[in-house]
């Protein structure tokens, strides 16, 4: 990112309307189904709970997306809208922050807004900003800390202010989903080997240096591990006033190992689980909804866009090689990203797992994309890289009506979006 040149003017506005196109998408009918669905039917009630102060449900999860949740019934009812509003914005924040974090880092126009386009139509994020589950909160929260963390790299003069975001939303993230943990500590990390390659005598203390000069190891320690967790540990709060306390007397790292225990207890086969393998090739879907309700026949199938996750793949390759042969420093953070992310499940003690779980890795897979696709139209392939930005429209279109719970025509209407045995 040092090095990036300054290539093209920032692309701030036409972003900006991209996300809230995205966002009217999303809103669109958002109180359709105007029941519970998919794991609608386990966050809800944890949240109702938290607003009356009673049981804490649902504790296998930390509680800050629950309580997320359960502003939204505060402020507009225990409706559909309330439900979903706040995943809803994070979706379109995460939008927004991803994209600009590709822009701190590439410094590419072209790039940025084919990122926000490609991850717009993605499938994955429409999907869960029209559902109360936990997921879009986390990755909002998550891509805010990445933005902070890439503009305190390119601006170091703000570099102070950027960190101790990056540090409130990190630790947001991880206390709203622990998925987001394993990518927690890449910041702080990534700081340290930067700092320890450039072999300051006065490691702990030295304000020399990237990667954000005028900050020292010490500090940036502390904005990016320990302010997350005292983050995490404060959404805990909520326990003083529970009527009843699932964990007991324990406290807050028994706590933890007793939430551990609780994920990995999932065993009993479940008809929707899926390995890492059939995630890079988009082969097993998941049928959030599938019946009739608001009457009619609707359905929200949960598959990544069939063209940019396949053609993502050979992207996020591309990425590895531009960083070793050419030291490009935005597709190595990209690479990276993408590797820990689906490396943290490959080796997960957590038998049972979904597609869903897929999200984070995706959002890096369509970021190397949009980088990819940028190399091609420099060298001289425009129609290849619009071309795949159009087909990823062209596709999010016709798999609208099944990422939306749009009106379908008859029970056997998934046929016509079920292309292989795995999506249906």
């Amino acid at each position: 990112m040092l090095s990036a040149p300054e290539r093209s003017p920032d692309p701030l506005m036409p972003t900006l309307a991209l996300v809230w196109l995205f966002l009217a998408l999303a809103l669109w009918q958002i109180q359709v189904p105007s029941i519970a669905y998919f794991d609608e039917v386990h966050y809800l009630p944890a949240a109702r709970s938290m607003l009356e102060g009673g049981v804490w449900l649902n504790s296998e999860h930390p509680p800050l997306g629950k309580i997320i949740l359960a502003i939204g019934i505060a402020l507009f009812g225990d409706t559909p809208l309330g439900w979903r509003i706040f995943p809803a914005l994070f979706s379109g924040l995460a939008l927004f922050a991803f994209s600009r974090a590709l822009w701190e880092a590439s410094r590419s126009r072209f790039a940025t807004l084919a990122y926000t386009w490609l991850l717009g139509t993605g499938f994955f994020l429409l999907v869960h900003a029209r559902i109360a589950m936990l997921d879009g909160i986390m990755v909002g929260f998550f891509a805010v800390a990445l933005w902070q963390c890439a503009r305190a790299v390119r601006a170091p003069e703000e570099g102070r202010k950027r960190l101790i975001i990056a540090g409130l939303a990190l630790g947001a993230a991880m206390a709203t989903k622990w998925n987001a943990a394993p990518l927690a500590v890449v910041p702080g990390l990534t700081f340290f080997v930067v700092r320890l390659m450039a072999g300051r005598r006065r490691l702990l203390l030295s304000r020399r240096g990237g990667p954000v000069p005028g900050v020292s190891l010490l500090e940036a320690a502390l904005w990016l591990g320990l302010l997350p967790l005292a983050v995490y540990a404060a959404s805990f709060a909520p326990l003083l006033w529970a009527s009843e306390n699932p964990f007991g007397d324990r406290g807050l790292v028994a706590i933890q190992a007793m939430m551990l225990e609780m994920q990995q207890s999932v065993k009993e086969p479940h008809n929707y689980q899926s390995t890492w393998h059939q995630w890079l090739l988009n082969l097993r879907g998941i049928w959030y909804l599938y019946e009739e309700v608001d009457g009619a026949q609707r359905g929200v199938l949960l598959i990544g866009n069939p063209l940019t996750m396949l053609v993502g793949l050979a992207a996020v390759l591309w990425t590895g090689w531009a960083a070793v042969r050419h030291k490009r420093m935005d597709a190595l953070a990209v690479y990276l990203l993408f590797i820990l992310s689906l490396g943290f499940w490959i080796f997960a003690a957590k038998p049972i797992q979904f597609y869903y779980h897929y999200f984070l890795p995706s959002c890096f897979l369509l970021a190397a994309l949009a980088l990819a696709l940028d190399e091609l139209r420099d060298r001289g392939w425009p129609k290849v890289s619009y071309g795949v930005l159009v087909a990823s429209a062209a596709l999010f279109a016709f798999f609208f009506p099944i990422l939306t719970a749009m009106r379908l025509k008859a029970s056997g209407s998934f046929l016509t979006w079920a292309w292989i045995d795995g999506w249906r």
